[in-house]
């Protein structure tokens, strides 16, 4: 029995001062604050995500989801391009939802026209009922996967936190509305601000930043139309080619690296419209706009609006949105939605860092010359976005911040290491008394 007691102090005590120091080693070892990438949730899976309503026709090549009512009665085909993996990762391998109504069919010149609607790859759902006597291919009647209010709230969420970024201004590369140049050179990430009705004076749009960068357009202002000018083309610059390159699905610059990592953010935007027979390169963020296709030309990416409308060629093209938006996890407060006209939280929509003004009004900072700026060289304004960045995780759309301890640096480490040298001297005190009532008995 003396054995015992006294092999059990020492077990006991050396445990507790084990103890004492793994946790202090515990605390240095968790992750420090640092940049991470917004989680655009379910909504960042889709490569047309609706709120409201939705009219398109012919396709879209990635998944689609409709929170209001779906009207393909000119025939609609969803995610052709959709890889096994992608199909997975939606929600019930759902490639098609529609959380209301589901019209197939319509009179046209006094005539019944009955639209296809099917899933390619992947299946669909429809929460209402379907109306009209159009055919359905791996659609069906069902419950809706996705709790759209939620993802809204995310989306708003981000483009408000995102608007707040500070942004360079784009430059005029010709005083007559011929060419806006957004020349940035961080590696990682680079920022724009511009006012819509600046952007809409252009007619054609120039993006020159670093291959693997992040790039981010907070356009501000409440509508944006392309037809006003109007903009007749997206060029991205191609560092191999080292020229510019007109985006489009079968070429971009670059084999579609910026192309990949583009997102044009409308914060406060209630319409946007793209000029029809243009291919919009990149995502776009217009969580209160009512978002216009047009009857021809693509995105070239996703797009996430409280509306949709298009026709014709004007499609959504299947390229996910792949870089960091750089924050912290989105907040669980969401936007009432009488603020949804505005940007979300109740704050004004942030202004243009630099004073590009509209073509033909004011003064404005022009690259000498029209010769394509070099990569990393000095035409256009600099970006220096304000929120720190660390590194792309890659994953954009599901990028994750780390939950970490409940601790992390080195607050705690001290008193943590105090408590340690307390408890191992009181290991060492059992261990201590143990052997003495030892020597005691023998004697």
């Amino acid at each position: 029995m003396r054995k015992s007691i006294s092999a059990a102090a020492v077990a006991l005590g050396g445990s507790l001062a084990l103890a004492a120091l793994v946790v202090p080693t515990a605390a240095t070892a968790a992750p420090t604050t640092g940049s991470t990438c917004f989680d655009l949730g379910v909504a960042g899976k889709y490569g047309e995500f609706i709120e409201g309503n939705d009219t398109h026709s012919p396709d879209a090549e990635g998944a689609v989801a409709v929170g209001g009512d779906a009207d393909f009665s000119g025939g609609f085909t969803v995610g052709n391009e959709l890889a096994s993996a992608e199909v997975a990762a939606l929600p019930g391998g759902r490639s098609l939802v529609v959380g209301g109504d589901l019209i197939t069919s319509k009179i046209v010149d006094g005539k019944l026209v009955k639209g296809l609607t099917k899933t390619m790859k992947g299946t669909g759902v429809y929460a209402g009922s379907k109306i009209g006597e159009g055919n359905l291919e791996g659609v069906s009647k069902g419950a809706s996967p996705i709790d759209f209010a939620k993802e809204f709230a995310n989306l708003r969420n981000v483009s408000a936190a995102l608007a707040k970024t500070t942004g360079s201004a784009p430059v005029p590369n010709k005083e007559d509305g011929a060419q806006l140049d957004f020349v940035g050179t961080d590696a990682d990430q680079n920022v724009f601000t511009v006012d819509a009705a600046v952007l809409q004076g252009y007619r054609e749009i120039r993006i020159n930043v670093p291959v693997g960068s992040t790039t981010i357009i907070n356009v501000t202002g409440g509508s944006y139309d392309q037809n006003k000018n109007p903009t007749t083309g997206f060029m991205i610059w191609d560092h191999a080619k080292k020229a510019y390159v007109l985006d489009d699905k079968l070429q971009s610059a670059d084999g579609g690296a910026e192309r990949a990592k583009l997102l044009w953010n409308f914060p406060t935007a209630t319409s946007v419209t793209k000029r029809s027979g243009n291919a919009w390169p990149g995502s776009v963020l217009a969580p209160n706009a009512a978002f216009d296709l047009g009857t021809g030309g693509p995105v070239n990416g996703s797009v996430w609006a409280k509306s949709l409308t298009g026709s014709g060629g004007a499609e959504t093209h299947h390229f996910p949105f792949t870089g960091c938006l750089p924050g912290t996890t989105t907040p669980s407060e969401s936007p009432k939605p009488s603020e949804s006209a505005t940007t979300p939280g109740g704050t004004e929509s942030p202004a243009p860092s630099g004073s590009a003004t509209a073509p033909g009004g004011g003064e404005s900072s022009t690259p000498g010359g029209s010769e394509s700026p070099k990569p990393g060289g000095s035409a256009g304004a600099t970006p220096s976005p304000s929120a720190s960045h660390t590194g792309s995780t890659g994953g954009g759309s599901n990028g994750n911040s780390g939950g970490g301890l409940a601790f992390t640096g080195a607050d705690g480490i001290l008193p943590l290491t105090i408590g340690g040298l307390v408890i191992l001297g009181a290991g060492g005190g059992i261990v201590y008394a143990a052997r003495r009532k030892k020597a005691n008995d023998a004697s």
